[in-house]
């Protein structure tokens, strides 16, 4: 039996779309972009409509586009390369929940000399704006902070902490590889200089992602080589994957409204339906703000870990990690003042375009005898 996923804030599948618009660059349409014939002016002419169709979905002009191996890069080169570019302030500010990809590079920046302020969440797993304001002086150089949480889904108060930092001459970027494709995004009404992208999280393949540079942001490249995007990410482009985040972005903007809407309703439907079979269930994140396939929950008197174990026929994810049978609580639920034994209840449950209301149905029962099962053989 192949288990229902509904896993895909880790990644999603590539759309048949996409596919189709990537296998002529796999085929026949090999050339190098960066070559004068024919087959090279093909490969570039496709790399800059996946630029303009990228550039359409973020709100910004193509030139603003440079594209990456993913989202992890992309974090890599916003963080390191302002830094880089601006030796006068030590300073960052970031927040508690950021995915690795950002809080790592953070972190050696830290033990290089840096100082690194976290700025804590609420209990609702929201940035704590008066503590950034606080945060945020004449020192800061570099402001980072996701713009949806990849656990609970959180959104982040990325406009206002953007303000805060521009007051202060402060560079802001944000990593916005969970909310691409999922809600609006746009790098304009959020005043960021640098947005990162993941490809594989909007039905895009994997290894490919984007980093939107604000016209005039300070940045140095983390590898030196020839010219390609901007000089700021030299190497011959990846572009069958590069056209399949293009075609991906594209179909992203055109049925976003619809998709969201949709998955907001299997959402709401799955928690009301667990709700109804599992008294003291929780819900961890904010309410409303959040992306709306993601649900994050918290079974009462169970371990979020046992709970997949006895419901193989789901596909689906802890934020906890367990090595040598130890388990540990997540961080971000942790950092949302949850208790670490309920915290070990938590589960993700990520919805996608694939999903289907029986699949939810299904996934919703299949959870609860889990969950009957797990807290009848520990009592």
């Amino acid at each position: 039996m192949t288990p229902i996923y509904l896993d895909y804030n880790a990644t999603t599948p590539i759309l048949p779309q996409v596919l189709d618009a990537m296998l002529p660059y796999l085929r026949e349409h090999f050339g190098n972009p960066s070559s004068g014939h024919s087959y090279g002016l093909r490969a570039r002419a496709a790399v800059e409509r996946a630029r303009e169709q990228t550039a359409a979905l973020l709100g910004c002009d193509p030139d603003e586009v440079i594209f990456t191996s993913g989202g992890t890069e992309a974090n890599n080169l916003a963080i390191h390369g302002v830094i880089a570019a601006i030796e006068a302030r030590k300073s960052i500010v970031t927040t508690v929940i950021e995915h690795p990809a950002t809080e790592r590079p953070c972190a050696w920046l830290e033990r290089h000399g840096h100082r690194v302020t976290r700025v804590a969440v609420d209990t609702d797993g929201r940035a704590n704006v008066d503590e950034a304001r606080n945060a945020i002086d004449e020192e800061t150089a570099f402001v980072t902070v996701m713009h949806s949480n990849n656990e609970t889904g959180v959104l982040q108060p990325v406009a206002e902490l953007a303000a805060l930092a521009h007051a202060k001459g402060a560079i802001v970027h944000t990593d916005a590889a969970q909310s691409v494709g999922k809600v609006p995004v746009n790098v304009r009404a959020l005043g960021v200089d640098l947005l990162s992208v993941a490809g594989h999280k909007l039905y895009a393949p994997k290894g490919v992602g984007a980093l939107y540079v604000k016209r005039g942001t300070p940045l140095e490249p983390l590898a030196r080589g020839a010219s390609h995007e901007r000089g700021l990410r030299p190497g011959t482009e990846n572009v069958a994957s590069i056209v399949g985040l293009g075609a991906a972005c594209e179909l992203a903007g055109r049925d976003l409204a619809t998709t969201m809407a949709r998955l907001r309703a299997q959402r709401d439907s799955l928690w009301h339906q667990l709700t109804a079979g599992i008294a003291g269930l929780a819900l961890n994140g904010h309410p409303t703000l959040r992306l709306p396939n993601t649900l994050n929950v918290r079974f009462p008197r169970a371990s979020g870990v046992a709970v997949l174990a006895g419901a193989p026929e789901i596909a689906a994810s802890t934020g906890s990690a367990c090595h040598a049978g130890d388990e540990h609580a997540s961080d971000v639920i942790l950092a949302m003042g949850v208790a670490p034994a309920e915290a070990l209840g938590s589960v993700r449950l990520s919805l996608g375009q694939q999903t289907t209301d029986a699949e939810v149905a299904a996934a919703a029962t299949a959870l609860i005898e889990s969950w009957r099962r797990v807290t009848t053989s520990a009592s």
